[in-house]
């Protein structure tokens, strides 16, 4: 397979199997049931759908803000304004074409503000790693949470405990295994595995040791923090879903986090696994359906328009300094 082909298809698959993930959500409910969930997207509270947008917002700038105590070590202060600019582009761009985004964020990094772009690569895998840090914290926090009902969850659908403790502790085996054989190991392969984990590694301890570590730290917690809030917000423009809990809504908040890698930007899946992990505590398909669209729907345009007008802005500041 040529690597124009491989790259086409990188690119188009991802499209394709959101939009058939849309054309499957339509096909599988009723008329009357799709008649409700358009009533519940219309009739959506704007009070608490501009809620969060404006968490989404928050989570952008802090994210701009965070990014320089990465590149400041590194001798290099960008714009705010620029970072949130660049930020922007990245994520509107990654909805066209998975992954894309990080090199697009890297080179108008480079274009704008001149910092190599291996350095300002780095510093994105770097928060990369950071994120999925956070993001299997919130996991361990919503199991605790939530175990009875993860364990049902996971009993129906053919797995017990013993099961689940067995895969976990095989899993964790096989992790010890590999990081053994990496470190003895001279195969070439493997000792680019190698520097590329040690990388990572030095990347987040690098953390600990930067300037403003504490204010790293601070808006880390506060991003995902509003991640959890732009997403609780929206539980009240559903009736069905008001009286849900945090721990509850934590659930779907982990399902929708996964699809969103899945597809681009959650297209088509976003709103299916939403909607199957509020089942879980008795949501109707519809509410469920309706709740994932409104959330997927509103956080999409945000990036789309944001997205847009950051794309235009950027050579134009460019072209005034």
């Amino acid at each position: 397979m040529s690597a124009s082909l491989k790259k086409t298809l990188k690119t188009v698959l991802p499209i394709a199997f959101g939009l058939f993930l849309v054309w499957y959500s339509y096909n599988s409910t009723s008329a009357e049931d799709r008649k409700q969930i358009i009533f519940y997207i219309k009739e959506a509270n704007l009070f608490w759908v501009s809620i969060s947008l404006f968490m989404g917002i928050l989570s952008h700038i802090s994210r701009a803000i965070r990014w320089n105590y990465l590149l400041e070590p590194l001798g290099y202060k960008p714009k705010i304004t620029n970072n949130i600019l660049i930020i922007l582009t990245s994520y509107f761009a990654n909805l066209g074409i998975p992954r894309s985004g990080e090199i697009l964020r890297a080179t108008a990094l480079t274009t704008y503000e001149g910092v190599p772009f291996e350095k300002g690569f780095g510093t994105i895998v770097t928060e990369r790693v950071i994120d999925l840090i956070m993001l299997l914290l919130i996991i361990v926090i919503t199991f605790f949470l939530q175990t009875d009902i993860i364990i049902e969850f996971f009993t129906n659908k053919g797995f017990n405990l013993t099961k689940i403790i067995a895969i976990l502790g095989f899993a964790t085996l096989l992790a010890i295994v590999f990081f053994f054989i990496i470190k003895k190991s001279t195969h070439p392969f493997l000792l680019k595995i190698k520097a590329f984990v040690t990388g990572l590694l030095q990347g987040v301890t690098s953390i600990f040791k930067m300037k403003n570590k504490w204010a790293f730290i601070f808006h880390t917690f506060f991003i995902w923090s509003v991640y959890v809030g732009m997403f609780w917000v929206i539980k009240y423009t559903v009736p069905e879903t008001i009286d849900l809990s945090i721990s509850q809504l934590l659930v779907a908040f982990i399902f929708g986090a996964f699809a969103m890698t899945a597809t681009n930007g959650g297209i088509g899946l976003y709103p299916i696994v939403v909607s199957s992990a509020l089942a879980i505590f008795g949501i109707s398909s519809v509410s469920g359906d309706a709740f994932g669209w409104i959330m997927w729907i509103s956080q999409t345009l945000l990036v789309v328009v944001f997205g847009a007008i950051s794309f235009l802005l950027l050579p134009l500041l460019k072209r005034n300094q």
